[in-house]
């Protein structure tokens, strides 16, 4: 009887301990899953920031034969492009709003010059821009999503204990504030 009682107490020990295992794993899954889908998103984040950056240097191009526009901000915006590849998303919020500013002053420049507003090239640049406004912000919805699950999964039990043991921490927001208050404008 003795014997019998033992190996079911055995058989319940190894059930729970495959039972937790099993728990663990799954919420181990979990995490990396939506961690990779949170780095590969932010990869696209920066692939369509790149090409803001692309597009505004191509801008650059069409108003400097219209006006003026110094060299300096030419080089920032080669700077800002150089560093979208290492940046984070607390980085990149950065950037965001470098590249927006510089945006809104070649619109700026742009409306004081009837001609250049007009110009072929230059409203397919402004509509290729629209594209690429519309991608960040698609791409920046999702990766605040990931992120999200992330974030919950970090606070909740069980999956904060295994967060715990592994060392996660929770992941940032991509937070374009300026885009938030105020849309650029790139309508002519």
């Amino acid at each position: 009887m003795v014997d019998i009682l033992s190996l079911i107490l055995v058989a319940v020990v190894v059930i729970v301990i495959i039972a937790v295992a099993a728990i663990f794993v799954g919420i181990y899954n979990r995490f990396y899953s939506l961690k990779n889908s949170a780095e590969a998103t932010l990869g696209q984040v920066k692939v369509a920031m790149k090409k803001r950056l692309d597009m505004i240097e191509q801008l650059l191009g069409a108003v400097r034969s219209y006006a003026a526009f110094e060299k300096e901000t030419l080089t920032k915006v080669t700077e800002m492009r150089a560093r979208v590849g290492g940046a984070g998303p607390g980085d990149l919020n950065e950037l965001e709003r470098e590249s927006r500013s510089i945006l809104g002053r070649l619109i700026a420049v742009a409306e004081n010059y009837p001609d250049l507003k007009t110009a072929s090239t230059v409203q397919n640049l402004m509509g290729s821009v629209r594209s690429v406004e519309d991608e960040i912000g698609r791409q920046r919805y999702t990766y605040n999503n990931i992120a999200q699950q992330f974030n919950i999964m970090t606070d909740t039990i069980p999956s904060n204990l295994v967060a715990g043991v592994l060392g996660l921490q929770k992941l940032n927001y991509l937070e374009f504030e300026e885009e938030i208050e105020r849309p650029p404008t790139i309508e002519f």
